[in-house]
Order: C-alpha cells, then sequence, then structure tokens
C-alpha cells in the first residue's frame, strides 16, 4: 500500500491535471455548468471508479462516489467539497478537499476494508456562485433548500440556472431528486485550504475548525442619466457612477466601524460605459460577512439606507436586491472532538480556528451535522494563482482524516 506522502503527492498531481479543466487558457476559471466542469467532473470521475467508487450525478450536476457499507441498510457519511472556481483561481480551493476524500476511500479500497457506514465523496458543481452570483447551489440542492424560483436567476448573458443546468445534462424539472433526508446521513465533513495566515503563522500543518462567517450577497443599481461629457454641466448630470462611487465608500467606513465586519465591493457595471459618456447606469455587487447573523443583518440594512440616501441627494433612482443570505453555522461539537482526536496523533498542537470564507458546509449544516478541517496555505493566498499547499501538509490532513473515520460511530 502507497504510503499518506506518496497519496499526497498523487493529490497534487491530480490537482495539477485539474488546473488544466479552464475555460481560459493560461489561467483557472471553471463555473458553474460550463464545458471546463464537464471535463472537471468526467475527469474526477474517474479517479472515484480508480478508488472503488460507484459514480453517478444527481439531478443538480453533483458529482457523487458511493463506497458502501459493510452491510446494506447502513447510514451515510458526506465527505468532499467542491470543483468550481473563481476566475483567475488557485488550483486548491475546493478540488483539495474532494481529492484528499478520494484518497482516503483508495485507502480502505486497497486495503479491501468497508467501515460500519457508507461514504459518500461530493464534488459540489458550484460553491463560489460566480457564473449566478448565488452560492452553494450544489450542495443546496443535496440539503433541500434550493428552490424552483432560484432557477430562474440568470448569468451575464441571459442563461437561467435550470437552462444551465440541463445543458450540463441535469435534471432541474426533478431536483427534488438531489435532495438527502438527514435520517440517512451522519453528517458531512470537508477538508479545505485555510485560506487564511492563521496556520501558517503556526507552523502547524492543519487546524480544527469551529464554525463558518454568514455571508449576504447584494446587488445594487443606480440609475440617473446619460449624457455628453463634454456639453453637460454639473448641475444637470445625473451621474449612476458617482453614487455607485459614494456608496462604495460607505461600504468601507462601516467595515472599519464594526470589528468582525468584512465588507467587499466585488463587481461594477457601467452603462453605456464609454469614456466620453456620462454614467447612466452603475450596477454593483457587495458581499457582507460577520459570524453575528444579526451584526450583518444590521449593516446590510445600514448600506441600502445609505444607497436611498445618495440616490436622493443625487437625483438618481436605485434598486437593491438581495441575492443570496446564509447565516453563520457552528460546526458540530462531536465532530469537532473527532477531528481533534484524530488530529493529536499528527500535530503537535491542535489549534481551533472559525472560518472566515463560505463553504458547502455551511448549507449542508440545514440537513446534517457539518465538521471541517482547514490545511495550511502559503501565506494565507487564495482565489488567485500563488495559492500553494506542501505535499507534506496535504500527508497530514489525509492521515487525521482517515483516522476521523475510524472514529466515527
Amino acid at each position: 500500500m502507497r504510503s499518506d506522502v506518496e497519496l499526497a503527492e498523487e493529490i497534487l498531481r491530480r490537482a495539477d491535471a485539474l488546473a488544466a479543466c479552464s475555460e481560459e487558457a493560461n489561467r483557472i476559471t471553471r463555473v458553474a455548468y460550463s464545458p471546463a466542469m464537464r471535463l472537471a467532473n468526467d475527469l474526477v470521475a474517474g479517479w472515484m471508479r480508480e478508488a472503488g467508487l460507484s459514480v453517478r450525478e444527481d439531478a443538480a450536476g453533483n458529482l457523487l462516489g458511493r463506497y458502501d457499507a459493510r452491510q446494506p441498510g447502513a447510514k451515510t457519511l458526506l465527505i468532499g467539497s467542491h470543483l468550481d472556481s473563481v476566475r483567475d483561481a488557485g488550483r486548491y480551493d475546493g478540488p483539495l478537499g474532494v481529492l484528499v476524500a478520494i484518497a482516503c476511500v483508495q485507502k480502505l479500497h486497497d486495503a479491501g476494508e468497508r467501515l460500519p457506514f457508507a461514504i459518500e465523496v461530493a464534488g459540489f458543481c458550484d460553491e463560489e456562485g460566480v457564473r449566478f452570483q448565488t452560492t452553494y447551489l450544489g450542495s443546496r440542492a443535496l440539503a433541500g433548500t434550493l428552490t424552483a424560483a432560484d432557477l430562474a436567476q440568470v448569468d451575464a448573458q441571459g442563461v437561467s440556472i435550470a437552462e444551465a443546468m440541463r445543458g450540463f445534462g441535469a435534471n432541474p424539472e426533478h431536483l427534488d431528486l438531489a435532495r438527502r433526508e438527514a435520517r440517512e446521513l451522519i453528517g458531512y465533513v470537508e477538508v479545505h485550504i485555510e485560506q487564511g495566515p492563521v496556520l501558517d503563522r503556526m507552523a502547524l500543518p492543519v487546524g480544527v475548525v469551529t464554525g463558518i462567517v454568514g455571508q449576504t450577497r447584494a446587488t445594487l443599481t443606480f440609475t440617473g442619466r446619460a449624457g455628453h461629457a463634454g456639453t453637460t454641466p454639473p448641475g444637470f448630470r445625473q451621474d449612476a457612477l458617482a453614487g455607485a462611487a459614494h456608496l462604495i465608500l460607505l461600504v468601507e467606513t462601516l467595515m472599519l466601524r464594526e470589528p468582525g465586519l468584512l465588507a467587499t465591493v466585488g463587481q461594477i457595471e457601467i452603462q453605456p460605459g464609454a469614456s466620453n459618456v456620462i454614467p447612466g447606469v452603475a450596477r454593483l455587487t457587495v458581499d457582507l460577512r460577520h459570524a453575528d447573523n444579526t451584526v450583518r443583518e444590521h449593516f446590510m440594512e445600514l448600506l441600502a439606507a445609505g444607497a436611498r440616501h445618495t440616490a436622493r441627494q443625487r437625483r438618481l433612482e436605485v434598486k437593491h436586491e438581495i441575492v443570496q443570505s446564509t447565516a453563520s453555522v457552528n460546526c458540530a461539537p462531536e465532530f469537532i472532538s473527532l477531528l481533534q482526536q484524530a488530529a493529536q496523533a499528527h500535530v503537535p498542537q491542535v489549534v481551533e480556528l472559525p472560518s472566515g470564507a463560505g463553504h458547502d458546509a455551511a448549507a449542508l449544516a440545514a440537513l446534517t451535522p457539518v465538521g471541517m478541517l482547514f490545511v495550511r496555505c502559503k501565506d494565507g493566498i487564495s482565489h488567485h494563482p500563488d495559492e500553494s499547499v506542501q505535499a507534506e501538509d496535504v500527508a497530514v490532513a489525509l492521515g487525521v482524516l482517515s483516522d476521523f473515520l475510524r472514529l466515527v460511530k
């Protein structure tokens, strides 16, 4: 049998191979239901089969590999992460958790061993929310919280989620078939890069996650009046971009005021978008995160009120739309405890830390207990091509997850 270090090196090679499944040359971009996602699912499905998993895609397009229990009728433990990416991404955010999960099953398969429960490795189809601006499509479908109304959301080309699913080979008309029943599950556990600097600064390969912050995504659209840049005097202007700029500064001001609040304007779209035309429409996104749901909701209300005030002052109209809202969640105490026990044999110190990033575990917490293990990433860099992990750290994560599986009852 191969050692954990050998399997970890294979995991990194597979992450390199997955990086080639991209919509853009020379950088990683893999959004939901794209041809690049189809290549990724097909590639990972082959690795699942090599590990002894039976493979299928559910009605939402999630890739699922099952390793049966010793006896039929046993409950199932879900492990995995997502296979989609942000634009110009690193190669470990998401795929690392799927590949570590497959390697754990590979170890069992090579030893001819079955556990008292079944394992399903999940490669979720859309965690990042890049294409439709709504996160956790895959895990929400599995949890039963993705609705028919959600499927009407469209991408920048006007393609709805439902249409994209059909083109991918999924089945939005029977989304209920993707939903799992809580009574069938033990829980869900996810291995993920930390996406922050704590473990790197502490020189520790892994850490146990205690919870995931809440997140709200919103779009705000300011509408004024386009006009000639050279002939429209200041007092006659209804500059939508100027209104949006005021709101962007407000986002930063509110973030600096409240400890623990993270607020980001990540996208802005201007119409008509010419250098010699006053912008008539400015649309921007706001990403708001905080561990306390009440605080997060309060500050989103403050931003909406600020947008309305700005619009009145500048003779603009403003539309505020909540695209997605996910409550903060706590990891299950029993999973935290078992991951701590499993980690003790592999690290000199077991550290607990919260996650400021969103994860599929946040969506699945509505269905079943969840747990997470973080893996150190160099300098805490993520959502960037410089995202980096070491084979030795991945080997530790593989060892911890394998030991965790033997502790689960």
